[in-house]
């Protein structure tokens, strides 16, 4: 006989790392925006507003 494709009781997971998976993601891109503002301060810093200013002003003037 065929069995059911769903089965009557859900199957549950209760392993010690059930639904951390989305709080990890979270960190992680958290941790990678800090890294990512934080180089922008570094080269803000480093080489001057105005250059950094003219950095952004021609990247997007070549993507336009």
């Amino acid at each position: 006989m065929a069995q059911p494709l769903h089965p009557a009781h859900p199957v549950s997971d209760n392993s010690p790392t059930a639904g951390r998976t989305p709080v990890v993601l979270l960190l992680a891109g958290a941790g990678v925006g800090g890294l990512v503002v934080l180089g922008a301060l570094a080269l803000w810093f480093h080489y001057g507003s105005q250059v950094f200013f003219e950095m952004i002003r021609t990247g997007l003037a070549a993507c336009f």
